[in-house]
């Protein structure tokens, strides 16, 4: 049996907990080092903190830090293999959410956005 989506989805009023957890996934995603975080994820499965430090020319100490906030709102998971952690996507949510905010931002700076010539 597939997991139903909340059937109160359109409900705008107070009745609806899930608006403030999405503004709250929205300020998670308001960094660009965590987007392309998202984006490497996605693209490479499962990568270790030093590879994604390195592919995205930062610090490794920082990249730890965005990926512990990343990891503390279920975004991702984390594996350990003896002194190395691995990190993937908990599941394709953040991804989709990713792409698209970079089609909107598209269709805010280009006059024929690309995402609408890939057919």
């Amino acid at each position: 049996m597939r997991m139903n989506e909340d059937m109160n989805i359109e409900t705008y009023d107070q009745s609806n907990a899930y608006i403030d957890l999405a503004a709250n996934v929205f300020t998670l995603l308001s960094d660009p080092t965590r987007i392309r975080i998202i984006l490497l994820l996605h693209q490479q499965k499962e990568v270790s903190v030093g590879d994604i430090a390195t592919k995205l020319a930062k610090p490794q100490t920082a990249i730890s830090q965005h990926l512990a906030k990343l990891r503390l709102s279920k975004v991702v998971l984390a594996r350990r293999s003896g002194r190395t952690m691995y990190y993937r996507l908990t599941d394709e949510h953040a991804y989709n959410l990713v792409t698209q905010a970079i089609f909107q931002g598209e269709h805010i700076h280009d006059q024929k956005p690309t995402h609408h010539h890939l057919t």
